[in-house]
């Protein structure tokens, strides 16, 4: 963007505000943007449009969810590159010097003063932004039930992934679990905790803003070649859109039961 000034902050896009469904889907990686203030990052040509800048097929996926659940959708609008929503400020991967094999020049022997700028125009207006939806949702009755939708690569290091549709929780497993048992008979190779667990410290959004609450939250984890195109990713909401609304069906009976 042209009319970018220096010292912008780049908080969350929402939309489907008013959605009354009672699920909240949120995007981390939505976006592959670079803004002006941080060049190129030293990147090789190519790979801002690549897999490391931003989750390919994400976000249209998670448009689609949310359209079919009637839920409202927060997303990044800057590339994880930059800084990743979904880690906390102290953690590498916040802002990583290698993604996979490649090396981000632009991250390198970053003084505390730079990281501290990006905390405060990317981390904290994303996390501000989905808690400020978050509390409104509770205010009026409607806590969000929480799921995070990201793209994985179809090989890892050469090596080729078989799951399609991963399923991942951190402390409450609820919802992964009642998604992965409707899953079956969906034609996705569907595993839990797969191809990432908590364990890879990929779950910090879910902790931030779904624990405290006691909200019920679950990751996706979708391969990307699955959602590579508009229609593909329309065929993939499709086809998991029924799976979590049972899931979600499935879940909200359990709290009753327990009230």
């Amino acid at each position: 963007m042209t009319d970018q000034r220096a010292g912008d902050t780049f908080p969350a896009i929402v939309e489907r505000r008013e959605a009354p469904g009672p699920a909240l889907v949120v995007c981390e990686h939505a976006s592959n943007r670079l803004p002006a203030e941080w060049g190129t990052l030293g990147l090789a040509p190519g790979l801002a449009e690549a897999h490391i800048a931003g989750d390919p097929g994400a976000l249209g996926l998670a448009r689609g969810l949310a359209a079919r659940l009637d839920a409202g959708l927060v997303h990044a609008p800057v590339s994880r590159l930059v800084y990743d929503c979904n880690r906390p400020p102290h953690a590498p991967g916040a802002m990583a010097v290698k993604s996979e094999m490649h090396a981000i020049p632009g991250n390198a022997g970053l003084s505390p003063a730079a990281r501290q700028r990006r905390v405060e125009a990317v981390y904290l207006p994303f996390h501000a932004t989905l808690h400020a939806e978050i509390a409104r949702r509770l205010l009026i009755g409607l806590p969000p039930v929480i799921i995070t939708v990201h793209s994985f690569t179809p090989t890892w290091f050469g090596a080729p992934r078989a799951v399609e549709f991963g399923v991942i929780h951190d402390a409450d497993p609820r919802l992964a679990l009642a998604v992965v048992g409707e899953a079956a008979g969906c034609g996705l190779n569907t595993q839990l905790n797969q191809p990432y667990s908590a364990a890879d410290d990929v779950t910090h959004t879910l902790k931030l803003q779904a624990l405290p609450y006691g909200l019920a939250n679950v990751m996706l984890e979708i391969r990307n070649d699955l959602i590579a195109t508009p229609e593909a990713e329309a065929a993939m909401a499709d086809r998991l859109a029924p799976v979590l609304a049972r899931a979600l069906a499935r879940v909200s009976g359990q709290s009753h039961a327990a009230d």
